[in-house]
């Protein structure tokens, strides 16, 4: 039987865009709960509206197909309602990172070349006072937050309300004519020069929302609170993800642990999001004592690799944690610990230790390798370390305006993440390190997470980096920058020895720091600042 290539055509082929969720959701559950802030609630009809309106006051200002509409506000309901109103125009939605100064800001204004810029005035100092240095002259909108009641001194410009004032309201329906438009330019930290714009595509972010709903159990019943930056990686594709199953998203403007409680306590929230540096906040929190969620709260983690101490500790607290990996470049989450049966039956550090790993990749992701330098796949023997590369629906359509870090980046027809991992026997991946990050002391490879796993398992420490430090005779070693829990004491020698009754001695750090460690918006500890000192 010979098969022939069927044409696309219109009943077949429907183009992916994540904008079909609100329109699904809406015509299902019109009046069901889809947001809460404070003490406001909009229906998904509601926010069906608020979205359109949206959207007509940016078409009202000229935004068009491909015009960049940036945002620079903390969660609150309106940066979740522009990842469907920009969209909506087949415009690009730029979510920047809240705690850029007003330099790196209009960095990213003008290389993007924002048309319109919509700010919450407690930010409004991170924007460019003077003209002249936004040479993208984009128009500002002041994002009021009439429910948290924040006062700034706004941008010159109209507020929101009078910008969305008497506009039309576009029916949520809206097609997109081609699936690989761009949805959004998400920033990298540029921890190593200028940040670079990756680019997200409407196929990309259906597809990845799809596979949070699919990991992560998300359902019409989910309560979301949004704990991470929706400016991070588009929230890891969960506006559009918790959208797609019906369930409710509860905003949540300031991260702090007694919040969160609060909100858990009075939402019912079933799920949310975190770097392992929100977990350890919780799980260090007063409010915390004598706390064991049942049903368990869903919550997944990434950003980096999460100690099998803290993990064990949330499971105490009743936490089933799901841990994720991935970049900004592949939309966020790539890979997950997808929990084997019979792991429930194990002790809590024993599974502790199984879901410290990465894993394996999402559903709709399915192509993750672990390769050398001749891109040939490393063993799968726990031991042989290779760079981490994945290639599929899920990774970035290219860095905007920069082929030449595109082309690097896709090198040999994969994307080369930069970190590196083992393969175990069953095929799980479990990162090693970043590649600058790895310490060759004496020729042999160090891993700072394995080292920073050991230390954080002494009973004073509360978190900690590991870092290389010049040596003469061995090239560099370990270095520990160590914060402590309130309270708590250690010495530089009590850490030393802690570690080399545990590990090998030439992998134990030779020096120890203690003080606050710097950390980004997302909770990442910046090691380049500590390899800096």
């Amino acid at each position: 039987m010979v098969s022939r290539m069927i044409e696309p055509n219109s009943v077949s082929d429907d183009p992916l865009t994540p904008l079909v969720f609100l329109e699904r959701s809406v015509r299902v559950f019109p009046d069901k709960t889809a947001v809460r802030y404070g003490d406001r609630s909009w229906s998904w009809r509601e926010f069906a509206d608020d979205v359109g309106r949206f959207a007509g006051a940016l078409q009202r200002a000229g935004v068009g197909p491909g015009d960049r509409v940036a945002l620079l506000a903390p969660n609150v309901p309106a940066l979740l309602a522009a990842h469907f109103s920009v969209l909506r125009l087949g415009a690009v939605l730029v979510a920047l990172n809240t705690r850029l100064n007003a330099s790196e800001v209009g960095y990213i204004l003008n290389h993007c070349g924002a048309k319109v810029l919509l700010v919450d005035p407690e930010l409004a100092g991170n924007v460019p006072r003077s003209r002249a240095a936004l040479t993208a002259d984009p128009l500002i909108v002041n994002l009021e937050d009439p429910v948290a009641g924040v006062m700034g001194r706004p941008c010159e410009g109209p507020s929101f309300d009078e910008f969305c004032d008497g506009a039309e309201i576009l029916p949520s329906s809206g097609g997109i004519d081609d699936e690989r438009r761009i949805t959004s330019i998400n920033y990298t930290s540029g921890t190593t020069g200028r940040p670079k714009g990756v680019m997200y595509s409407h196929r990309g972010a259906y597809n990845n929302a799809l596979g949070e709903v699919m990991v992560h159990g998300l359902t019409r019943d989910s309560v979301f609170l949004w704990t991470l930056p929706l400016f991070h990686c588009n929230g890891w594709c969960f506006p559009w993800a918790v959208t797609a199953a019906g369930g409710t998203h509860v905003m949540l403007r300031v991260v702090d642990p007694a919040g969160i409680f609060e909100r858990i306590a009075i939402e019912g929230v079933t799920h949310f999001n975190g770097a392992p540096t929100v977990l350890l906040m919780l799980a260090e929190a007063p409010e915390a004592q004598d706390v064991h969620f049942d049903p368990p709260i869903k919550v997944a983690t990434g950003g980096a690799p999460p100690s099998p101490t803290l993990l064990a500790r949330m499971q105490q607290l009743g936490v089933d944690v799901t841990h994720l990996y991935g970049l900004t470049e592949t939309y966020g989450p790539h890979v997950y610990c997808q929990l084997q049966p019979g792991w429930e039956e194990l002790d809590v550090d024993r599974l502790a230790e199984k879901l410290a790993r990465q894993g394996v990749p999402y559903p709709i992701g399915a192509h993750l390798r672990v390769v050398d330098e001749q891109m040939n796949d490393v063993p799968a023997d726990s031991e042989t370390m290779g760079e981490v590369v994945m290639r599929g629906n899920n990774v970035m359509q290219g860095y905007y305006d920069d082929p030449d870090a595109t082309a690097a980046a896709f090198a040999g027809g994969w994307f080369h993440s930069g970190d590196i991992a083992v393969v175990h026997p069953d095929g799980y991946i479990e990162l090693r390190d970043r590649k600058k990050d790895i310490i060759i002391s004496g020729g042999e490879n160090i891993s700072t997470i394995e080292v920073e796993h050991v230390i954080v398992q002494h009973t004073a420490v509360l978190e900690c980096a590991v870092v290389a430090f010049p040596h003469e005779k061995w090239g560099e070693v370990p270095k520990a920058f160590v914060s402590l829990k309130p309270g708590a004491s250690a010495t530089q020698a009590e850490i030393i020895n802690f570690c080399r009754e545990r590990m090998a001695h030439f992998k134990c750090p030779k020096h120890v720091e203690f003080g606050e460690l710097p950390k980004t918006s997302t909770g990442k500890i910046q090691k380049f600042v500590l390899r800096g000192r």
